[in-house]
């Protein structure tokens, strides 16, 4: 079947769009995404594991009225399981085995219409901030190939920037939508804990600190694959608040004036670099300009960010931990010993497996204090707008992933996004906007916070920005 030529200028609904009005078969959308894939991943080594027949096979019988009817997607090499497909964590401890079932949100994708064309490379285990496994190698930013995109779901970044497809499933345990969101000029939401699925056999993955959706180039194919994916399934451990109405029909009617407090430095009382200061400050005078009040404002914890972060950091670790130990068991009968690792990822094992139960119940009292707080202070501000990373993107080899101190090893990682975190703890939605350009002309997000159930307003306010300041017409070199 011949490809469909002009297949990356469409976003995932205009595909469907196309379909639906019988205009391009699902099966030239397909190919034109394989060729793609083909053509220009061998430079960006974002696409890991390939399953090209099993797509031809599936859009034969995929229908035409399906919101994201024959529309091509990736799946994260974490969190996201489809039976038959290895899922490896980015790691050789991870057996390169075929799954026996699908995750849940892997059917909603489906049953949304979406064909699934293989896996997208991720960091040992989604610790990073950048995507450069040993097993894997790195993915390349499109924007400059001597750059991250990103992590942990930077090959999924890298692939939708690229366009080699318009949407490709991503996950956030910290910032893991969100960074590479920035880093490649997307627009990545961290939806609020437990609107998406974690099953069937999981209620959630680190009691709800990480959840899983998408990367696109639009708001509306957020909101869309939200509206597709969104809900607790039988025997979820808890639910997201309701929603009146659809995330489509908030994102175009949500669009009253909003109270924005922002930020331009950190919690820790750290200013962002000069141009992620920018950006923030760009933004926010282009929500003033949409007739939104904006004004200098964050919330108080009620004590150092420091111990915020670190019992954070006692969750993280552990819930790393069990995952290592357990890939560990299925691959090598054994416990991980530092060989298995990079450097970095074996301080994470190291210091997670010692974290005790009673270490982690009070890890979670300090952090729903802090949700506390959190809340209080969005009593008066509908949104809170931060820089979504501190500098611009990494260039590839910025940290030594070898380095087995894990205090002073992270301390790069926790200076360059620590904006995201708060909002895995707290459980709020968030999103980042690609509303701004470095000087040397890479991506830049700019980031926003909602009340917690919230994704409403977020989504109103960044198809009002997109509509504003247009940036799915920006194109990297490697495009054409």
């Amino acid at each position: 079947m011949t490809p469909f030529s002009d297949y990356a200028n469409y976003d995932a609904v205009g595909l469907a769009e196309l379909v639906r009005r019988r205009d391009v078969h699902p099966g030239e959308i397909v190919e034109a995404a394989i060729e793609r894939i083909e053509r220009l991943n061998p430079a960006l080594n974002a696409v890991v594991f390939t399953a090209f027949e099993e797509a031809r096979e599936r859009v034969k019988n995929v229908s035409m009225e399906l919101p994201f009817a024959g529309v091509p997607m990736l799946l994260k090499d974490i969190g996201a399981h489809r039976r038959g497909w290895p899922t490896r964590q980015g790691s050789s401890l991870t057996p390169a085995t075929g799954s026996s079932r699908d995750s849940t949100i892997v059917r909603r994708y489906e049953d949304a219409g979406a064909v699934l064309l293989g896996k997208a490379n991720v960091p040992e285990f989604g610790i990073m901030a950048i995507t450069e496994s040993t097993l894997y190698g790195p993915a390349r930013n499109p924007w400059s190939l001597a750059h991250s995109p990103g992590g942990s779901s930077g090959g999924s970044a890298a692939a939708v920037a690229a366009g080699l497809v318009p949407i490709a499933h991503a996950g956030d345990g910290g910032g893991s939508i969100r960074i590479p969101a920035s880093c490649c000029g997307l627009v990545g939401l961290k939806p609020t804990r437990a609107r998406t699925p974690a099953g069937p056999e999981l209620g959630d993955v680190m009691n709800g600190i990480v959840i899983d959706h998408v990367l696109t180039r639009t708001v509306r194919d957020t909101a869309a694959m939200l509206d597709a994916t969104a809900g607790a399934e039988p025997g979820d451990p808890y639910a997201a608040p309701a929603t009146a109405i659809s995330f489509v029909n908030a994102m175009r009617r949500c669009r009253r004036p909003m109270r924005i407090g922002f930020a331009t430095g950190d919690l820790y009382g750290n200013a962002a670099g000069a141009e992620s200061r920018a950006a923030v400050l760009h933004a926010a005078r282009l929500c003033e300009q949409l007739g939104h009040v904006v004004e200098e404002s964050s919330p108080d914890l009620g004590r150092p960010y420091e111990e915020i972060r670190a019992a954070f950091e006692q969750i993280w670790i552990s819930g790393h931990a069990m995952l290592m130990r357990q890939s560990a068991a299925l691959t090598l009968g054994r416990e991980p010993r530092r060989g298995d690792l990079q450097g970095m990822v074996w301080a994470v094992y190291e210091a997670g497996v010692r974290v005790s139960a009673i270490d982690y119940q009070e890890a979670w009292v300090t952090l729903h204090a802090a949700a506390r707080r959190v809340a209080a202070w969005h009593a008066d501000f509908d949104v809170w707008l931060t820089p979504t990373l501190s500098t611009p993107p990494w260039r590839i080899g910025h940290l030594n992933l070898e380095h087995t101190d894990r205090r002073s090893a992270y301390q790069p990682m926790r200076e360059y996004c620590p904006y995201t975190g708060l909002q895995n703890m707290t459980g709020q939605p968030a999103i980042s906007l690609p509303l701004y350009r470095s000087s040397g002309g890479l991506p830049m997000g700019v980031h926003f916070v909602g009340r917690f159930g919230a994704e409403d307003t977020l989504l109103g306010l960044a198809a009002q920005l997109e509509e504003a300041q247009p940036w799915d017409a920006l194109r990297p070199a490697i495009w054409n």
